[in-house]
């Protein structure tokens, strides 16, 4: 993965174990993120196609994402508790591994039916990664160096989604989409064995007494006006990005674009501006406020998302990069600010964190499939911005610095 390796090398020294540590295990954090995010939504360049082979409906044909944020919803809780106990760098290591499984056998589905479900197999997985990976970040560093890690996890997590997106594309107009997931389960296990052999070891992990501290660290976690801000961004996070990535498929698909399978995959190269500007958000929260950098990642992403409305390619492109960059930095925001500030039971706070984000990612993949029905693609924008306005009226307060000192 030479472009979240490339990102990585100036954080040599974040890394636990000082500046002696190897290239591999800075880049295995940044593979944690990639090898969840390659599945996560590799259908989103597939969806006309899918649409025309099986006879559905945007809305139906939306359900092999939407299945997969609902089980990651439905079970990362329960992940952030079971890693609290058994420990995360198992979990994590051996969730990759498994994840390969359901990945061979979407290559099988001959319905959509069976896609979905497959689909909604990998979504219990994903949690025991990713839902776990950013406790570990916040555990096993430095409370200094915590933000500009969870940068670099956020960027490999960024050109994961990329890479699965487009190389389901390739793989449809040239091979087949069932190829494509044979080739993925390929990557996820040659992942997993980097990532078991390059992970460091946990240093600080103390074993919860079983499931009930974690239950009850939840509990208390709910009870947080900053952690509730805080979780209602993750939905609004995933929300907009799913909408938004899920209905200009179809709105690009269509004429005057008619953009194939292939460069539809392509076209999410614009996640690569997120690998590039998220390892920065770090540096910008120390300098100006983790408020201050998302109320203007907020307003910049509004802004993107009605450059998309201009009627041409090279312009919603670009309002895609952009938005792409922002949506990354404002997860990398909430990411750093749970891993930082959540105290005990971090895996449980993560976890719940991640039951909003995803939530806010099936409903993002559901509920836009009305808008874009009667509006077209302008309405899916509004309905968009509408709630990323609601978050910033949540989140900046929520995330301003204490007196104490900068979050």
């Amino acid at each position: 993965m030479p472009v979240a390796s490339a990102c990585l090398w100036p954080l040599k020294r974040s890394v636990p174990g000082g500046s002696t540590m190897s290239a591999f295990r800075r880049s295995a954090v940044a593979l944690v993120g990639a090898c969840a995010f390659l599945q996560l939504y590799t259908p989103q360049a597939l969806l006309p196609l899918f649409a025309a082979e099986f006879g559905a409906s945007p809305a139906a044909v939306s359900l092999t994402v939407s299945a997969t944020t609902l089980a990651v919803a439905l079970t990362a809780p329960f992940a952030g508790a079971l890693a609290d106990v058994f420990g995360r760098r198992r979990i994590i290591v051996g969730a990759v591994f498994v994840l390969a499984l359901p990945t061979l056998l979407i290559a099988t589905a001959s319905s959509l039916e069976e896609l979905v479900l497959w689909r909604f197999a990998q979504g219990l997985l994903l949690p025991p990664i990713f839902a776990v990976a950013v406790a570990y970040i916040g555990e096993e560093w430095p409370p200094g160096e915590v933000a500009s890690m969870i940068g670099i996890y956020t960027a490999g997590s960024a050109f994961g989604g990329f890479l699965g997106r487009f190389l389901t594309g390739l793989a449809a107009d040239h091979l087949g989409w069932q190829t494509a997931f044979i080739v993925l389960a390929a990557i996820d296990l040659a992942g997993a064995a980097i990532i078991a052999r390059y992970l460091p070891s946990e240093r600080r992990f103390v074993a919860a007494a079983g499931m009930a501290p974690s239950l009850h660290a939840m509990i208390r976690h709910l009870r947080n006006p900053r952690l509730l801000a805080t979780f209602a961004a993750g939905f609004a996070i995933l929300f907009a990005f799913v909408a938004i990535f899920t209905y200009v498929s179809f709105h690009l698909a269509a004429a005057p674009y008619a953009l194939s399978p292939a460069a539809l995959g392509s076209l999410f190269v614009v996640y690569l501006f997120g690998v590039v500007v998220t390892p920065l958000s770090g540096r910008a929260v120390t300098r100006f406020g983790r408020a201050k950098v998302a109320a203007c990642a907020i307003a910049l992403w509004c802004a993107a998302l009605a450059l998309t409305l201009i009627a041409s390619l090279p312009a919603i492109v670009a309002g895609l990069a952009i938005a792409a960059a922002c949506g990354f930095v404002c997860q990398a925001l909430a990411n750093g600010f749970l891993a930082a500030s959540a105290g005990g039971g971090r895996s449980s706070a993560v976890g719940l964190y991640v039951t909003s984000y995803y939530t806010g990612g099936t409903i993002g993949g559901l509920l836009p499939a009305l808008a874009f029905t009667a509006f077209g693609w302008p309405g899916v924008v509004a309905l968009v911005i509408a709630v990323l306005v609601l978050m910033g009226t949540a989140v900046v307060p929520a995330w301003r610095a204490r007196k104490t000192g900068r979050i």
